[in-house]
């Protein structure tokens, strides 16, 4: 679960600076405030979605049956 957190961590980070950015260059402003938190929420499941498909060990476990 640390890992996890970790990569949520910085994948907000990188949102952050990538809205940041928008916004400086005046992007936001002709996008408008409804396409801009739909693309937010967007980019967050996304990253949600990495970081649970990147965390834990993917193990087969095999069970012995006795007769």
């Amino acid at each position: 679960m640390k890992w996890t957190r970790m990569y949520l961590i910085g994948f907000a980070v990188l949102t952050c600076g990538i809205i940041a950015a928008l916004w400086k260059m005046g992007v936001l402003e002709t996008i408008g405030m409804t396409w801009t938190l739909i693309c937010i929420v967007i980019a967050v499941g996304i990253g949600i979605m990495f970081a649970v498909s990147r965390s834990g060990k993917k193990e087969t476990i095999e069970i012995d049956q006795k007769k």
